[in-house]
This record gives structure tokens, sequence and C-alpha cells, in this order.
């Protein structure tokens, strides 16, 4: 079976052929993957601008689709599947659209897909399938939680962010430093200069559930605004004994060492939970996801720490770890398999709950 995914979820017009491969360990083979990224013209605004973002996703879609087809050589699918939610609604509707009409007009099936789900199964599509059952942190600019995959296809939430999702905090701390955006890439690479125990920035310790969300039980959540207010407070106090305004950037020595102390209680958090609860729910595997995940220390420290413990650390190639379709397309071929798909009526959902 072939499939095509489409992904519009915020600012990377994607689509990607893959196909079964008929080998129950490594069920999936990529044929093609297409991104057209939309990062130089949110730079300038420092950050993504949801307009913006649809706009030029219906500008790219078509060519894009048209490239994915042409790199795999493929003329026709048996099956199409789409981000359904989360991101912004005005973007996933480019997709989402466009993936109906392309389906209706060639008769075959619409699967949808949640945008997390995807990055789970970057893992397998990558790597093959996870031992079982596995706990995988999913992290990037707009989510940082932790699921556990006990039978391929089901994830069940064990911890999330309460505030600011950890690549979204990077986002935060480079602007703040006048490193430009996006921040990770900018943060990971001055933090290799630099002192991680220079300053000594503060952990987030949550030990009671969340009252906004009293269902999901809070031990395992995250939170990095706390880490954000004290680097915040650090450049102010350091500008104010150096005598420098506030458009005027610190030492390049000094930002290095905050880039490199706040990586570390970063990745330290994440990686701390991570392998908690793998202890704690008795995974036989590991598995990291999503944009954060191309950070040089965190996949540095998870593979540590997993041989460390004898468990396998699970992680998506360079290219599989941002949005991309191939995620998509391979949680699709999950879903269609799993006896799911969609009717022609089937919206957009900015908030989608993966459970």
């Amino acid at each position: 079976m072939i499939i095509l995914g489409i992904e519009t979820s915020c600012d990377e017009t994607a689509a990607a052929i893959v196909e079964e491969s008929g080998d129950r360990q490594r069920p999936w083979r990529l044929r093609s993957s297409v991104v057209a990224s939309q990062m130089a013209l949110h730079r300038e605004w420092g950050g993504i601008v949801p307009e913006l973002s649809a706009r030029q996703h219906i500008r790219d879609i078509c060519p894009v689709v048209r490239g994915a087809l042409a790199q795999a050589d493929v003329v026709d699918v048996d099956a199409i599947a789409v981000t359904q939610g989360p991101g912004l609604v005005g973007s996933l509707l480019v997709g989402l659209s466009f993936a109906k009409s392309l389906a209706w007009a060639r008769g075959v099936p619409l699967v949808p897909v949640h945008h997390l789900a995807g990055h789970i199964e970057s893992l397998t599509l990558e790597n093959g399938e996870m031992a079982l059952p596995a706990v995988v942190l999913v992290v990037s600019g707009g989510h940082t939680s932790l699921y556990r995959v006990d039978v391929p296809g089901r994830y069940e939430l064990l911890g999330r962010t309460r505030d600011d999702a950890a690549g979204e905090a990077y986002d935060k701390v480079a602007k703040l430093l006048g490193l430009g955006y996006p921040g990770g890439p900018i943060i990971d690479r001055r933090a290799a200069n630099g002192d991680d125990r220079a300053i000594p920035f503060p952990k987030t310790r949550i030990t009671h559930a969340d009252r906004n969300a009293p269902e999901v039980p809070g031990t395992r959540d995250f939170s990095f605004s706390g880490l954000k207010t004290s680097v915040l407070r650090h450049v102010m106090l350091r500008r104010a004994a150096l005598g420098i305004g506030e458009q005027e950037p610190l030492p390049d020595r000094e930002i290095d060492d905050i880039c490199a102390s706040f990586q570390r209680v970063v990745v330290e958090t994440l990686v701390d939970r991570l392998f908690d609860a793998a202890r704690w729910y008795g995974a036989r595997s590991v598995g990291i996801a999503g944009g954060v995940s191309a950070n040089s220390r965190l996949r540095a420290e998870s593979r540590t720490r997993g041989a460390a413990r004898d468990i396998p650390v699970f992680v998506p190639s360079i290219v599989l770890s941002t949005d991309n379709a191939a995620m998509i397309a391979a949680a699709g071929l999950r879903n269609f398999r799993g006896g799911v798909t969609a009717t022609w009526d089937l919206s957009a959902k900015a908030s989608l709950m993966l459970t």
C-alpha cells in the first residue's frame, strides 16, 4: 500500500510518499519527502504570524505535493493522510481542504492524523518498531508531552507542559538575548562554547495536580516559564551591573554561558522526566521526537542515560525531527490498518487532544 501524507499544521508545507514494506519489524519505507519551510518569512517578525503562514501554505501546497509524487515516481496512491490537528487553524485548513479534494477526485480513502501521533510514528519510520511498552517524549516549539505506548497506535498521556513548551522557551530566551529566530539551533550552537555551570538556573519541581486539568495526573508535567523568568532576571541584573541599555547585547562570553546553563537545565529536566516515567511504567524502550529532539545535548544525554540503564533510545534523524509529512504518512498507515478513515465533513481541530 502507498500513501500520500500532507502536513500544514504550522509553518512548513510538506508532502511525502510512504509505502508498506511487508516487513513486520520495519513496516514502512519512505519514498519521498518534500518540505517548504517558511522560516525566512517569519524570522523578521521574531515568530510565526498565523495569517502569513496560511497564505504561504496556499502558495506552496500544489508544487510541494507534485514534487513528492515526482520524487517517488508515483502517479496513483491508495490513500491520503492529512494532519487534522492540533495547530494553527488557518494553516490546518489549507492542508485538510487540499487532501479532501484530492482524495475525493482520486476516489481513495482519507485518513485523519494527529500531529503528535505523527511525531511518535516517525520513530518507527526511522528505526523500526519499538520494544513495547515504550515511553515517548514529544518535544517541540508547541508541545512538550510524555506518552506511554503499550500497543501500536495507542497513546496514553502521562504528562505535559503547564505553560511554555521547551522549544517555545528556547525561542523566547533567544529573543531576550538578541540571537534571532528560531532560537533552538542558535542556543544549541552558542551553548557549545559556554560553561553550563556558570549560572545556577533553577529546575521546576511539580508536586501537585494541575487545577486547570485535574483529570490528568500532574506529577510528570513540565514547566519552563519559571526558568525563562530566571534568565530574564539574570540578564537584567547583568545589564545593570555593566551599565548597558536594554537594546545592547551582553558580552559574547556571558551569552554563551547563559545559553549553556539554560540548555543544561532544560535537557536535564526533559531527560529526568523521560527516564523516571520509563522506570515507573516498566518501559522496554524510550523515544524522543519533535523539533527539539534535534538538540545535540538532548540526543547525547538521552543516549548516555539509556546506555547506563540498558534501555534502547529511539530518536529520528534530523530531517524527521522537525515537522514533515513523512511522519503523517506513517501515522496514516498505522491508522488505516487500524480501521480509521474520515468522511468528507472532516474538520480541522486546532486544539485536538491525543489521549
